[in-house]
């Protein structure tokens, strides 16, 4: 398909009118507790906002019920209040935003971006040749799905033109989809729609400028950049964290059972976090309460301190000597 049918500058999806000079955000999903890997993004992305006076949103990503804990997305807004991190405006819960979604998928239906799938996981992994982000889509159901009378996902195009950005932190990136990933899925065939389409609807409708987030994220901005221009929507500036690792080189996550964050001693957490990005506070800060040491980390933030990898083992971050509280 020719660049030429990509859809028009101006096509009718939610975009703010007038964006503002900075508005980042932090998109958790409620699938448990907020852990010291979750504290380190909100904490990345706040202080981005913050010292460019801009605003700093908060999102739910609440889109994949089975998932989900009951009462998750209450206790991550507590954890961030009691962390200081307060956000601007109301929160934004994804599980609110089907007609948005499903207008997107409209637009891509119409320029033909879009197609039935019915092919299982797998299936792909056996048909599929190995890719960085696992088994690259063969393109089986391209022309109609194979297997019609199953339930179907819907999957948008690719193709082998490079997409190339730069992010603040990492440096220049490049992916060619179609050697990556391949055709990927937007909607699965239970009908929960995907991450990727989700992700750029709402930081386009939410007007968000700056994607500051975990380097886990980064394999996947490429796809996010070609749903953006399919759409006709803007780009973002992006920055990746590195993403704080167990001994074994793992994530740290709800699947790796990563502790939940003490909500009883928010200024040592965030001592903790803001050393892991490069920026150890002093410490006679420590005992403050979390406004202090947030007002030293606005004032001496810079992005140039992060250190610039994917992933650092959580014994390799400096822990802050707390002085004895009295």
């Amino acid at each position: 398909m020719s660049a030429a049918s990509r859809r028009p500058a101006g096509a009718s999806l939610e975009v703010p009118a007038t964006p503002r000079s900075y508005r980042g955000r932090f998109a958790p999903s409620p699938t448990g507790s907020l852990h010291f890997g979750s504290l380190i993004a909100a904490l990345g992305s706040f202080l981005c906002a913050r010292q460019a006076h801009g605003e700093w949103l908060l999102r739910i990503e609440d889109l994949d019920p089975p998932r989900e804990r009951p009462a998750a997305a209450g206790a991550i807004l507590r954890t961030l209040a009691h962390h200081g991190l307060e956000w601007d405006g109301p929160v934004l819960y994804q599980s609110q935003r089907s007609d948005a979604y499903e207008q997107a998928l409209a637009a891509l239906r119409t320029d033909g971006w879009l197609y039935e799938c019915s092919c299982t996981r797998s299936e792909i992994a056996r048909r599929g040749t190995p890719g960085p982000c696992g088994p690259i889509y063969p393109n089986t159901c391209r022309n109609g799905p194979r297997e019609p009378e199953r339930q179907t996902a819907l999957r948008v195009r690719t193709d082998d033109r490079p997409i190339g950005f730069t992010d603040a932190l990492q440096g220049v990136q490049r992916q060619i989809l179609a050697d990556v990933c391949g055709d990927f899925v937007v909607r699965r065939a239970d009908g929960l729609y995907a991450y990727q389409l989700a992700v750029v609807v709402d930081d386009a409708a939410q007007g968000i400028t700056d994607i500051v987030r975990g380097a886990d994220l980064l394999d996947s901005t490429a796809r996010q950049i070609h749903l953006q221009h399919l759409l006709a929507l803007p780009t973002p500036r992006y920055l990746h964290l590195p993403i704080a690792v167990n001994g074994n080189g793992e994530k740290l996550s709800k699947t790796t059972h990563a502790l939940a964050l003490d909500n009883r001693d928010p200024t040592a957490n965030l001592g903790r976090a803001l050393a892991f990005l490069g920026h150890e506070p002093p410490r006679e800060l420590l005992p403050a309460q979390p406004q202090e040491l947030l007002d030293w980390a606005r004032q001496h933030w810079n992005p140039a301190a992060i250190p610039r990898r994917i992933n650092i083992p959580i014994t390799d971050t400096p822990v802050p000597d707390t002085p004895a509280r009295s």
